[in-house]
């Protein structure tokens, strides 16, 4: 497979990130660990270790329901800056997110 090819894709309906959850769900196991995530303002990759991707159309950063598909991809990005305009072709993220243990326990 060429690099510049997706090995899956999936074109994002208005108003529907669950249907992409699903399509991320069930296409999962093609891709080996995940590394990172590059977010255009009209579609995005979800690149492995080996550089093999998914590629999510019509979906990019300008939209709010990019925001639970970062999160499901655990990316480590900032909220409040997801949605601003930049100057470069895309942005880019890496995934693994992880959080500390008993960082959701209230006290």
């Amino acid at each position: 497979m060429s690099s510049g090819d997706p090995i899956a894709q999936f074109r994002y309906e208005g108003g529907k990130p669950d249907e992409v959850l699903e399509f991320l769900k069930r296409t999962r196991s093609e891709l080996r660990m995940l590394r990172k995530v590059r977010v255009w303002r009209k579609h995005i990759h979800v690149v492995d270790i080996n550089g093999d991707f998914f590629e999510v159309t019509d979906l990019g950063y300008p939209d709010a329901n990019v925001i639970p598909v970062l999160d499901a991809l655990n990316t480590a990005y900032r909220r409040d800056a997801i949605h601003q305009e930049i100057d470069a072709e895309f942005k880019e993220f890496k995934t693994g997110r992880r959080y500390a243990w008993a960082a959701d326990r209230v006290m």
